[in-house]
């Protein structure tokens, strides 16, 4: 009882009787036991705080440790790459879609995204294509949670060899200068300047990597005010007005951690175990056979002891109950991620129904991760900057034109058994459930790229062309129809 409903119950005792009741039938009625304090809950944590707060002063050191762990724990690596190779694979690869009346322009449109995108032209660094940038960004959300893509606009006359006037750089989010907290009448937070409605209006960013060593690291530290324009922010997003990400391997860093030390413990006790050595005992004379020494006791060591000196042998403990306990961690470690068991690399009794059913969540995420990450915030924003660039020189470079869009197609997803799916796939476009063009797309194909081909592959007298619609069915071979009959007859 509260020292208020005390009080009360002093003053007046019918007030006080009635502020007790009602207190009692409140509590009955929202009976949350996760709610409660007490011992089951002691340590349980729940502040407030929004999306940004909760890891604020926390972030940078949670990036650092996912970092180290990439650098030292292989199951980090090892969930790391499943992700990025699921999300991204060979690559998430651009089609154009033109404007009415100039779909026969379709190639030369094709060409410059080549030619562009394609190539090493459009990194900063003169390193990877559209198609591994994609999976530095993935590898860099999973690692630290988020990255930064900046446009760096290019002239033309200074780089002749590029098609298009503008490159991207990759950025770690530690270039964000947290020192600066406001820009006129805006907030800048961790970095990131805030205009009146909440949305992001300009990033505030070192020159340099604040990591930096050797001569960089000796130049001045400043930053620069770039517009949110220019800049692609990559993370996933889990609450509402969540501006900022967090490494994917926080809820599962305390479990890596300590299954890594798990690990080294029972190195040590096999390498105990696995000890072999020969001891000697001194002659009658009193000499010592010059061997090792006790403090240097090694597998195979021949040691000579003095007289009077006896060893007494070690019983090593075993090592029971480690694959399962290993099994379990990880089967945490995965469902932490997102991830099914088995991509771990423990196929042990994986069948076909079973592969199936373990993949089924997971790519579920993949295609989420694929949808809200790189194809919305970092193909799409490419897509933009693109666009806009190629208006400035469409007419000085005599390119083809600007496209309306500019598609991103995924990658085919790995079959588990190819004639099963296969046929069943066939089945669901002949069924109406799906069309041919949309089934061509879940499987990593450009249904342009395919319809292209085949008509090319017609003209050179190989298969047959692709129906004029490509939603409808092709037409049976009648020629096949007439063999089957002769051969009836």
């Amino acid at each position: 009882m509260r020292w208020l409903d005390k009080a009360v119950l002093a003053i007046s005792p019918e007030r006080g009787l009635a502020r007790v009741k009602a207190r009692s039938a409140a509590h009955t009625l929202m009976n949350y036991d996760a709610a409660s304090k007490g011992r089951r809950t002691y340590g349980w944590k729940s502040p407030g705080t929004s999306a940004d707060s909760a890891a604020l002063g926390s972030r940078s050191r949670l990036r650092n440790l996912s970092r180290d762990f990439m650098r030292n724990r292989a199951l980090a690596v090892r969930g790391r790459d499943v992700t990025s190779g699921n999300v991204v694979g060979t690559g998430i690869r651009p089609s154009v879609r033109m404007e009415q009346g100039q779909e026969n322009r379709a190639s030369e449109a094709m060409e410059v995204i080549q030619d562009h995108l394609l190539t090493s032209a459009i990194d900063t660094y003169g390193v990877s294509d559209i198609l591994g940038l994609q999976t530095l960004v993935m590898n860099t959300v999973f690692t630290d949670g988020e990255i930064l893509v900046r446009r760096r606009m290019r002239n033309t006359l200074f780089d002749p060899n590029l098609t298009l006037p503008f490159q991207v750089q990759l950025m770690e989010v530690d270039h964000l200068d947290e020192s600066i907290t406001s820009n006129g009448n805006n907030d800048v937070i961790e970095g990131i300047e805030y205009g009146p409605t909440g949305k992001a209006v300009a990033y505030h960013l070192f020159d340099q990597h604040p990591g930096e060593v050797g001569w960089r690291r000796r130049r001045k530290m400043t930053s620069t005010r770039v517009p949110a324009e220019q800049i692609l922010h990559i993370r996933r997003i889990e609450r509402p007005g969540q501006m900022r990400g967090i490494p994917w391997l926080a809820p599962v860093m305390t479990t890596l951690g300590e299954i890594s030390d798990y690990q080294d413990a029972q190195i040590l006790k096999q390498k105990i175990g696995s000890l072999l050595a020969f001891f000697v005992k001194s002659g009658a004379d009193g000499k010592t056979y010059g061997g090792a020494q006790l403090s240097h006791l090694e597998p195979g060591a021949i040691v000579g002891l003095a007289e009077g000196q006896e060893v007494t042998p070690s019983e090593p403990p075993k090592v029971d109950g480690y694959q399962e306990f290993m099994n379990q961690a990880i089967r945490t470690i995965a469902m932490g991620l997102g991830l099914s068991y088995e991509s771990f690399g423990d196929l042990r009794g994986v069948n076909f129904s079973s592969g199936k059913m373990g993949r089924i969540e997971m790519d579920r995420f993949v295609e989420i991760w694929q949808r809200a990450i790189i194809i919305t915030q970092f193909c799409m924003g490419v897509s933009r900057w693109t666009r806009d660039s190629w208006r400035l020189v469409e007419a000085s470079k005599g390119l083809a034109p600007v496209p309306k869009s500019i598609d991103w197609t995924a990658p085919k997803r790995p079959m588990i058994d190819p004639a099963k799916e296969i046929k069943a796939a066939v089945d669901e476009i002949k069924a109406g459930l799906t069309s041919l063009q949309r089934k061509q797309r879940e499987l990593g194909y450009d249904p342009d790229v395919i319809a292209r081909e085949r008509e090319e592959d017609a003209n050179r007298g190989g298969t047959p062309t692709a129906p004029a619609n490509r939603n409808q069915r092709p037409p049976e071979d009648e020629t096949i129809k007439e063999d089957e009959e002769d051969e009836r007859q």
